[in-house]
């Protein structure tokens, strides 16, 4: 089978760090990624792809579940800590549960292991074109006490700046150009996420973080609404809760 899939056009040269600790499935995914016109470094632990996180500053980190001292999720959780390096993470696991964990640690999207490289290289592009798609010319976004700048990828609310995860920046940047409006989880998933077909709990996951980071009360939610039988809408203005049919 070939593995020079099509180049990238305006992410060639991109920097990848591959973290696992098998090297069969790093070298796979290190060639694929590098056909594609990546830079490819590699790492075997949690550790080492922290300190590579620090000297090497990639793009996106590919990061395996399963590591063999500090494990995938608490890694994933101190990247973010650290900033907003997109996040791919590997799992064997199947269970709802396990993908959840790796979500709400801060991953930006997630395969299942054994996965096709040609995939992982199509998602690592849909990643990277979500967190770095905004064009210099995108017009801050004003509504209520909020102001999205898709440009810079800042968002604040009366003036204090909310530290958002780049899918989080995405689904509220997506909602607030579209105030009132509600839309389903499956509409979410691929306007947000760029998929057709997906794990819709990769929404409602999502949606809880964005809440905890943009509500006064993250359990009574007054921005970021619940239309029940049908999904979410975006309210800038709020409504006091005891005023709203629905929590």
């Amino acid at each position: 089978m070939s593995t020079s899939p099509h180049r990238n056009g305006d992410l060639d040269g991109r920097r990848i760090l591959v973290v696992d600790d098998d090297p069969t499935v790093a070298e796979v995914a290190g060639t694929y990624l590098t056909a594609a016109g990546f830079v490819v470094d590699r790492a075997a632990d949690g550790a080492e792809a922290l300190r590579q996180l620090d000297a090497l500053a990639p793009d996106l980190v590919v990061l395996d579940v399963m590591l063999p001292d500090i494990d995938g999720i608490e890694t994933c959780r101190r990247i973010r800590e650290a900033g907003d390096t997109a996040v791919l993470m590997l799992t064997a696991r199947t269970s709802q549960d396990d993908r959840i964990d790796g979500l709400e640690a801060g991953a930006d999207d997630y395969l299942t292991k054994p996965f096709s490289p040609r995939e992982l290289v199509l998602r690592v592009r849909s990643v990277l074109r979500r967190t770095t798609s905004a064009a210099p010319s995108d017009a801050p976004i004003v509504c209520g006490g909020y102001r999205i700048d898709p440009a810079a990828r800042i968002a604040t609310y009366d003036g204090v700046e909310l530290n958002l995860t780049a899918r989080e920046f995405d689904l509220l940047e997506f909602l607030a150009r579209r105030p009132g409006q509600a839309f389903d989880r499956t509409r979410l998933l691929q306007a947000v996420w760029g998929w057709s077909i997906g794990d819709l709990s990769t929404v409602t996951v999502h949606v809880r973080r964005l809440r905890e980071k943009i509500e006064p009360d993250s359990t009574h939610p007054s921005h970021l609404v619940t239309v029940w039988g049908v999904g979410y809408r975006f309210d800038p203005t709020g409504t006091p809760p005891a005023e709203r049919s629905a929590p």
